[in-house]
């Protein structure tokens, strides 16, 4: 009998070693679990880095819109300072008609001939004809000296 029991105890120790089904299963299971974990932390990530990227754009296109708004704003601000002066526009255009001249009745001919230009208000603008007219010369003169430079270089 000291002889089996001799037998046993020198047997290498991987064959010595009872086999269970249950070790290496858990082991495997334990990385199959840590491995699908690792995957779902992968895809998590990946979520999350689209929804900084998403957000960013949105940030952007926000920014842009609060431009707009700002533009929009500026631009409402003067159309009501417009719609604010049209009163005293209308008022000037009233005075403006009420100074026409009218002819006298007596000269009826004149009275007809006269009533188309009457229908129209009197010009509110006034055109400074002096200044103008010295642009004009001052262009005149630029031109002939270009003319007469462009001669004497050939």
């Amino acid at each position: 009998m000291s002889y089996a029991h001799h037998r046993q105890t020198t047997l290498p120790s991987h064959l010595s070693r009872p086999s269970s089904g249950f070790g290496g299963s858990a082991g495997n299971s334990q990385s199959s679990a840590l491995q699908a974990r690792i995957n779902e932390k992968k895809v998590e990530l990946e979520n999350l880095r689209q929804l900084r990227d998403l957000s960013g754009g949105l940030a952007g296109q926000m920014q842009q819109l609060e431009e707009k708004l700002s533009t929009l704003s500026s631009g409402t601000e003067a159309v009501a300072a417009v719609m604010g002066n049209w009163n005293n526009i209308l008022r000037a255009v009233y005075m403006a008609s009420a100074k026409i001249p009218k002819p006298a009745e007596n000269d009826e001919a004149a009275a007809a001939a006269t009533a188309e230009d009457e229908q129209l208000p009197q010009t509110l603008v006034r055109i400074p004809v002096h200044q103008a007219e010295q642009a004009q010369r001052e262009q005149e003169a630029a031109a002939a000296a270009a003319a007469n430079g462009g001669e004497t270089g050939e």
